[in-house]
């Protein structure tokens, strides 16, 4: 019998098991219950699950829309970033990765700040800053399970912002978009695995079917609101709204696709499947395997 793709429910439920590295041992029903509650509040309450994440640095929302201009003066970017020393030194690194030298037979190294922008150009710089933006979530101090899963997701969250940025231009979405809703579709997540972490007993994990299918739906509200609070743009907001559903417009199945990817992605480079495994595979066209090709870890942007 020919197999059916893989539902991104499926996939989202082997993900959720393998992030919290799950025992055989579950939770009631009453536990459950009880986690979805507070989630679903937070989810009402956006204030409130925001709080659980940091905020993205002040000074990125003034640097994406200089960067938004297509006459962006270097100069005016160099001022703009002296203002974070920490974020001069990532730019400084992306600019000296090797690839970029291989790729346009730059020099050696880059000591200079202009030099770091004009090489690393506009769709460069906007990823790198959108990168930066987010990483604060994943050095929260927390419980262990958080400690755990928050890096994790948030390399999850690198693919699938890359992926939905490929594959967005075959679908009439618009690219940086995409990137941005990659990155932010599971600011949720982290904040539902928190969640978890502070209300779980120790001997016993929530990891009923239909407990890991009401926390995807739930941290998805969550991310939506969170972006809405820290004035993302509605397109971006719209597509994680809409991601789960059939009848999506082009940007929210740029980001479906992206996030299906990745999390397949993930799960093929930790182990969980092999890379020809039918249930990554079956589905895939032969451009969405290319995509998925060049999330492997060594092929990643950000790879440290």
């Amino acid at each position: 019998m020919t197999r059916q793709p893989a539902s991104i429910t499926e996939i989202d439920a082997i993900y959720y098991r393998w992030l919290a590295a799950a025992g055989s041992a579950q939770a009631s029903t009453q536990a459950e219950q009880q986690i979805l509650d507070e989630l679903t509040r937070l989810a009402s309450e956006p204030i409130a699950g925001a709080a659980l994440v940091p905020r993205i640095p002040a000074i990125i929302p003034q640097l994406m829309r200089t960067l938004q201009n297509e006459n962006m003066s270097a100069a005016e970017l160099s001022r703009q970033l002296a203002q974070d020393v920490p974020l001069v030194a990532e730019v400084y690194r992306e600019a000296n990765r090797p690839r970029y030298h291989s790729r346009y037979n730059a020099s050696p190294s880059i000591n200079n700040m202009e030099g770091a922008i004009m090489l690393l150009g506009q769709n460069g710089m906007r990823m790198l800053l959108a990168r930066v933006a987010f990483r604060p979530i994943v050095s929260m101090q927390s419980g262990g399970l958080t400690i755990r899963t928050a890096p994790l997701i948030w390399r999850q969250s690198e693919k699938c912002a890359l992926a939905a940025n490929l594959v967005a231009p075959a679908m009439q979405a618009n690219a940086f978009d995409a990137y941005l809703a990659g990155l932010m579709a599971n600011v949720g997540l982290v904040v539902a695995f928190r969640l978890i972490d502070q209300m779980h007993a120790p001997d016993a994990f929530p990891q009923s079917d239909a407990f890991i299918a009401q926390v995807f739906a739930q941290a998805r509200v969550l991310s939506v609101r969170i972006a809405e609070l820290w004035e993302f743009p509605e397109s971006v907001t719209r597509a994680i709204g809409q991601a789960a559903q059939t009848d999506a417009d082009p940007q929210a199945q740029a980001l479906a696709l992206g996030d299906r990817l990745s999390k397949l992605r993930m799960l093929v480079d930790t182990g969980r499947f092999p890379a020809d495994d039918p249930f990554v595979m079956t589905g895939l066209s032969k451009a969405e395997l290319q995509v998925f090709d060049k999330l492997a870890d060594d092929e990643d942007e950000d790879d440290e």
